[in-house]
């Protein structure tokens, strides 16, 4: 009986321990370690083209520093299909082809078809750019150049083929359109910079630069890093595109068109040789995109500062715009300084004059008086541009948000009151028939409450 019950138990014994060695997770190895830290370090690239292989020689360093072999990677299917999706996701206007987002959806796998095939056999030519003029400020425009759907998809996959390279070796300085990277942290970094004493700012501001770029200068330096001659190609291609404008076309000889998708990464990537000039002098440089700030500690520092990019400028045959590039200390009355929408002055940082136009100009777009709209649903249009604004503007520390609380239900009253057949322009009397717990009760976002919110978290 003893027996029987030993061998019993050795059997149970048995089979606890194989069960045991079956669901034991494997000790983690140095190994995985490094391949969790690398992906992580580049979660946002294409997994589709950039595999562990390919970024560990990205992280070690490829033969003579320049990356072969690219352009087959680019027309896979799933590459199209995700940049296809990206696009997508932006919501961005068609081109010369009239073909929008919701056409192109409609024949989306026979036109990724064709991509594909022309990308492979070389044969892709993109279309002309269709030219588009947006309201810059007093009058001025600024040219946005809108490629077809599928020449913003094709653009898109050669971005992600070859943007790792060129972040991998981008300075911390630089913040504009880059993955993980914008314009607060940018802002961030600036009110560090004069918590630290660096209050001389040299304010700069290169003139027309995405129209100026020069193609051959911008190309040689691609060419440092890529050697795939039809990757070269195809970039060379999209510079010179010919822009239709109404009854005129024309090719360009210099610049990147604002609206095309590679622009950013191309603007970043000729700019890059000043970044490492200016640390390389140890001046301490913010920049967004074309749009940059040199903070020293003295007005002699500044001022070299100035020169020294001044010359940078000269060499690459860019300009700096002589009315809004300056010097001065930010913490002296009327010499602060217009950064990203703020405003930097006497250690503190406010709304920027011109950030207060776009916003007033946006709001009183959505509250027409004769707009003919319930104001339940005026209400719903604007809160995301109020959530968006408060979001951005939470930080600033001379005023509160509550000014333009009050500029828009004085916009919203002035329409209640035009529909009730009453002139009025939302003020006066109105803040007493109307009052503010009205719009709360109808869901207005209050800015002010977010924004106080916000700061007592911070706190």
């Amino acid at each position: 009986m003893i027996e029987s019950v030993q061998r019993e138990l050795k059997k149970v014994m048995q089979v606890m321990e194989t069960s045991k060695q079956i669901t034991e997770t494997p000790p983690i190895t140095e190994v995985d370690r490094a391949r969790w830290a690398l992906r992580e370090k580049w979660s946002w690239v294409e997994s589709s083209i950039w595999t562990d292989s390919m970024l560990i020689a990205l992280g070690n360093g490829v033969k003579g520093g320049k990356w072969f072999s690219l352009i087959d990677k680019t027309y896979r299917p799933q590459v199209l299909e995700n940049a296809w999706l990206k696009i997508k996701s932006n919501k961005g206007a068609g081109g010369v082809d009239n073909i929008s987002i919701h056409k192109f959806a409609a024949n989306k796998d026979r036109y990724l078809e064709e991509l594909a095939n022309d990308l492979k056999s070389e044969t892709y030519k993109p279309q002309a750019v269709k030219r588009k003029y947006i309201l810059k400020e007093k009058g001025k425009f600024r040219p946005l150049g809108l490629p077809t759907i599928k020449d913003k998809i094709a653009q898109q996959a050669i971005k992600v083929a070859i943007e790792p390279i060129f972040e991998n070796e981008f300075l911390d300085t630089s913040y504009g359109f880059r993955p993980n990277r914008g314009a607060k942290t940018a802002i961030a970094e600036v009110n560090n910079l004069i918590d630290q004493g660096y209050v001389w700012v040299l304010d700069a501001d290169i003139k027309a630069y995405f129209d100026t770029i020069p193609h051959e200068n911008l190309l040689k330096k691609i060419k440092r890093r890529i050697s795939d001659r039809r990757i070269i190609g195809l970039i060379e291609m999209w510079l010179k595109q010919t822009i239709m404008e109404e009854c005129k076309n024309w090719i360009p000889t210099e610049g990147t068109a604002q609206g095309g998708v590679i622009s950013p990464l191309l603007a970043n990537i000729y700019l890059h040789d000043l970044d490492v000039t200016l640390k390389a002098a140890k001046y301490k440089m913010i920049r967004y995109a074309d749009d940059f700030v040199v903070l020293t500690k003295t007005k002699e520092d500044a001022e070299n500062a100035l020169m020294m990019v001044q010359k940078w400028m000269t060499e690459h045959e860019l300009n700096l715009h002589p009315e809004k590039t300056r010097i001065g200390n930010c913490m002296v009355i009327g010499e602060g300084f217009d950064f990203l929408g703020y405003r930097f002055e006497l250690g503190t940082t406010w709304v920027r004059k011109k950030s207060i136009q776009k916003f007033r100009d946006r709001i009183r777009q959505k509250t027409s008086k004769v707009c003919g709209k319930a104001i339940k649903e005026v209400i719903k249009e604007l809160n995301p541009i109020l959530r968006g604004w408060c979001n951005y503007f939470k930080d600033v520390t001379k005023y509160t948000l509550g000014t333009f609380d009050s500029f828009v239900r004085r916009r919203l009253r002035a329409i209640m009151q035009k529909q009730n057949k009453k002139k009025s322009f939302g003020a006066g009397w109105c803040n007493m028939t109307i009052p503010n717990k009205f719009f709360a009760s109808n869901g207005l976002i209050n800015m002010e409450d977010l924004q106080r919110q916000y700061l007592a978290c911070q706190s």
